[in-house]
């Protein structure tokens, strides 16, 4: 019986550890990929990242959004003349100047309607290119290998009882599972940061004609800080991939395979936290809400 009993525990031991090892094996792949995708993305500008989007939504833009913008500029510099007139002392002391003031602020206010794109376009354009000239100093490996934080794991996992293979088995398969769900939140954020540009690009007009009213220029001073809180939240991203990849490099060797796979995991995670944390942050710091 006793030859029988070992038998049997050495199949159920070879079952699980090669099962264990397959479980292991790429599984930080799919993480890996989006990890490494992060910088090629955060550094395109709206229009190289989707050309075809890019032109949808300009061309909305400037179909929709521009004459709904031209009766908000109207009806702001109107607004604008009648308050320069009425706080002159009821009209008792009225300049000639004021009107040249409000001629000049109002051509200012077209001007920059009729350039909007040009001046939204130019902070991504100089947010890339601090974006693009980090990814090239602070670049590192972000990939992890299980294999190269374990060593001779195959003899590891055979000295292990069954009871803990059994349970190390079920943590590699949840560990699988989670690191698809982290790369799917890295994928969302990634994709969603430029979607949520493109979504804040096609209303430009509307902020922008706002800009030189003395009650309604907030509107157009808090839309550039959220632009530029947009584009430079692309710095932080790269930021984070940064710290990553210099956590990553200083993972030490472990002989607890259990031990090996949740600190890779806690890595990733906190990658994860830290990008979903980068767009709150970059507008608290420009203050824009």
């Amino acid at each position: 019986m006793d030859f029988l009993w070992d038998k049997i525990t050495e199949w159920l031991k070879e079952m699980l550890v090669s099962g264990v090892i397959s479980n292991l094996t790429g599984l930080f792949d799919a993480t890996n990929q989006k990890v490494g995708e992060i910088a090629g993305q955060v550094a395109l500008t709206p229009q190289a990242w989707n050309a075809s989007v890019f032109g949808m939504i300009q061309n909305l833009s400037n179909s929709v959004i521009v004459p709904i913008a031209g009766a908000i500029l109207a009806f702001v510099m109107t607004l604008e003349l009648i308050q320069l007139i009425t706080d002159k002392n009821n009209l008792n002391d009225v300049d000639t100047w004021m009107f040249f003031k409000w001629a000049f602020k109002s051509a200012a206010a077209v001007l920059i309607v009729t350039n909007t794109w040009n001046i939204v376009m130019g902070v991504f354009d100089a947010a890339q290119s601090v974006v693009g000239s980090a990814s090239g100093i602070i670049s590192g490996d972000t990939s992890i290998d299980i294999s190269t934080v374990m060593t001779d794991l195959e003899t590891t996992l055979m000295a292990m009882e069954i009871g803990p293979l059994l349970g190390l088995w079920f943590q590699s398969l949840f560990a699988g599972i989670c690191t698809w769900a982290i790369a799917i939140c890295i994928f969302i954020i990634t994709y969603g940061r430029m979607i949520e540009i493109y979504l804040v690009t096609s209303l430009a007009p509307i902020p922008m004609a706002t800009m030189m009213g003395k009650e309604w220029g907030g509107m157009g001073q808090n839309y550039l800080r959220a632009l530029f809180a947009l584009g430079f939240q692309a710095f932080l991203i790269i930021v984070c991939v940064a710290i990553y990849a210099v956590l990553v490099q200083s993972i030490s060797i472990a002989a607890d395979v259990s031990s090996a796979i949740w600190t890779c995991m806690g890595y990733t995670v906190l990658l994860c936290f830290c990008l979903f944390k980068t767009s709150s942050l970059a507008k608290s710091i420009f203050n824009a809400h």
